[in-house]
Parts: structure tokens; sequence; C-alpha cells
């Protein structure tokens, strides 16, 4: 018998387990692949993050930038400084994850991998988790924290997630030109979304993904032809495809005994798909909820889910705002917005934690607007 059980071991269970272990509750964490297991992402994180944790994550991360570079369909490269208090951290997830699990450990948190959760069954106060093989674990609290494929938050009743499609394609030896200066991001050849280039201290994470509709795309081939111009040669490399849940409006992330966190909750920024400072952020709060909850507050999941909008889910509303401007006009946008000084600045201080999307978007959007006006593209 655990006080909460956690399924899946992302950045958003890994915190969950993290916090309520460490306020001396019986965790189990289960994953189910083998750990550490490989997850294709970009890998920035805000450093902001630190805040959230008393250890310090300088072990797990790969390198940092404090540049973003630009093109418009591989070409009118602009190149930026970020002027972030902070530099942005990159991270290998498989390396990242682990280290977020571990410390879990050290705290007293039980880790299974290879656990393979097969369903739920809710009887009297308790969560019962089936796992491969007929076994069965019991906690009074759950925490679905398996990701944008993971089949918790249906068995737990939630509505289906709208997801939208990404493309992922890691190199992990350094390429022929090999640039860990500057994060790159590459507009107008993907509708609805761009190109990413984030390096690691041994390579590349290239990526592909659209935001607003154009799932139809051929991402994978797109992210190929884009790697060709850093010297990578794809046809050998292994490429995936995953969705990406992004946030669509207030949501209820909490139900009898149980709660969703990371991208089970939907919470990935629409704009820029930022997924792993919610993630975490969520995991933490769903941590709290659940030790408040086995004090005897009986209205800390509810708590947790208005939490969650407070702190992430006001600003996603305006990520939107600016994402469906943004998206429609995107040679525009790159013209006014992207290529601006000022406007990759305030985006930095947006991922850092900084600024708030709030205080930009009546401007950004005001701006991009023009865009939609004839004459004016």
């Amino acid at each position: 018998m655990y006080d909460g059980i956690v399924v899946g071991a992302g950045p958003a269970g890994g915190a969950a387990a993290y916090h309520l272990a460490k306020a001396g509750r019986n965790v189990l964490l289960l994953e189910r692949e083998t750990l550490p297991r490989y997850k294709p992402c970009g890998g920035g994180v805000s450093p902001q993050v630190q805040q959230w944790f008393d250890f310090d994550f300088a072990p797990a991360i790969s390198l940092t930038v404090q540049q973003i570079r630009y093109t418009w369909q591989g070409g009118d490269p602009q190149t930026a400084p970020l002027e972030t208090r902070e530099p942005v951290w990159m991270v290998r997830r498989n390396v990242f994850d682990h280290f977020l699990v571990q410390q879990a450990q050290k705290q007293g948190a039980t880790v299974r991998d290879r656990a393979v959760v097969t369903g739920l069954q809710r009887r009297g106060d308790r969560w019962w988790v089936q796992l491969e093989g007929g076994e069965e674990v019991a906690g009074r609290f759950l925490v679905g924290a398996d990701g944008a494929r993971g089949s918790t938050a249906k068995w737990l009743g939630f509505k289906e997630r709208k997801r939208r499609m990404g493309a992922a394609l890691e190199v992990e030896a350094p390429a022929a030109n090999h640039d860990t200066s500057a994060a790159h991001f590459d507009f107008g050849a993907i509708a609805n979304g761009y190109i990413w280039n984030f390096p690691k201290v041994d390579g590349y994470s290239i990526g592909s993904g659209t935001f607003l509709g154009g799932e139809k795309q051929n991402l994978k081939e797109i992210a190929a032809q884009y790697a060709q111009t850093f010297g990578i040669e794809t046809s050998t490399m292994t490429q995936y495809g995953h969705p990406l849940c992004l946030w669509d409006g207030p949501q209820k992330l909490h139900t009898e005994g149980a709660l969703l966190a990371g991208e089970a909750a939907c919470v990935v920024d629409p704009f820029t798909a930022e997924g792993i400072r919610p993630a975490l952020l969520t995991g933490m709060l769903a941590a709290q909820a659940l030790d408040r909850a086995l004090a005897g507050d009986h209205a800390a999941l509810a708590w947790y889910s208005d939490e969650v909008q407070r702190q992430w889910g006001e600003d996603m509303e305006w990520a939107k705002r600016i994402a469906a401007v943004f998206y429609r006009v995107p040679g525009f946008a790159y013209k006014v917005g992207v290529k601006r000084p000022a406007a990759t600045k305030r985006m930095g201080q947006i991922l850092s934690g900084e600024l708030r999307y709030r205080d930009v978007a009546g401007a950004a959007v005001k701006r991009l607007t023009q865009g939609l006006l004839p004459g004016l593209r």
C-alpha cells in the first residue's frame, strides 16, 4: 500500500515522485520502459525550473546557450543574444529524466521500470493499478504522468486530448559543422509550425512540429532535409514521430483520488511547444496537492486544477492568441517579429520565466495583425 502511485517517469512523474517522497510520503513510481529510457525531444529547458528543486541540475545539463539563430526556409539568417539572467539549458532526456528519478529515489521513492500498466480500478478509497503479468499495486492517490501516448487519462475518464504531431531526429555524434553556440529555429518550411536544432555537447537534436493543424505534412522528411544543411546524413538514422498535447484552454485535471500532470494534462505551450518546464511545474504541484490530501484536505485535488490554471493556463491563453496570428502570416511574422532584436529578448525572457506572455501579447498581436490586412504582407 502506497500513499501515492505515479505512472510515468518523465519530468512530470519524476518531479511528483521527488516532492512527494521529500514530504515523507510512501511513493511508487512506475515506468514501462527500461531506465534510463530514450525520449525524442529538443531538450531545451528554462533555468527557471531550478527554483522548484533543492538539488543542482548541473550534472544533467549537456550544455547551455545564450544565443538564438533564426532562418527563413534556410536563408535570411539572424543571430541574436537571449539577454537573460541565466543561459538556456540543453539536455538529453535520457540523462535529464533519469537524474530526476534518481533524486526521487534518494528521498525514498520506490521506482520500478519495465512495469507496464494495463488498467486502473477504483475500489473503496484506493486505486488499484494492474500491471502486465497480473500483478496489482494499490495506492491512496494516483498521478497520471504517462505522456501524450499514455492511457491513464482515458482510463480515468478524462476527455480525449487534442494532439498535434511532431517529429524528432537526434544525432548522437558531432556533425561536420557542429555548432554549440546557439539554438536554431527555421520558419517557413513547416506550415503552422517550425523546425528546431538544439545543440548538445555530443551532437544535435533536430525536429519539426506543427501547432495549428497541418499534421499531414511529412514532418520527418522536412526535418531530414533540414539536417543536411548541418552536414548530417540521415538515411541510416532512426527518426521518431510523436504527438504533442498542447494547452487548449481551462481544464479539470482531477478526479476522485487522481490527478493528471505533464503532457497527460495537455500543458505544452501552444506557441513554442515548450513542454519540460510545465511538466516539472505540474509534477511539483501534484505532489503538493497529494500531500495536502493525505493530511485531510478534501479540497486539495480541486486546488490542483485551479493552481495549474492560475500558474500556467492563464498565460497559455495569451500564447494561443499569439500563435493563432503568428502561424497564419509566418512570412510577415518573421519580418516584423522574429527578426526584431527586441522580440528575441522578450521571448528569451518568457522562456526563462522573467516575463509572461500577458506582458507582451497585446503589442505582439497588434503588430502581427497588420499582416492580415491587404497589401501589408
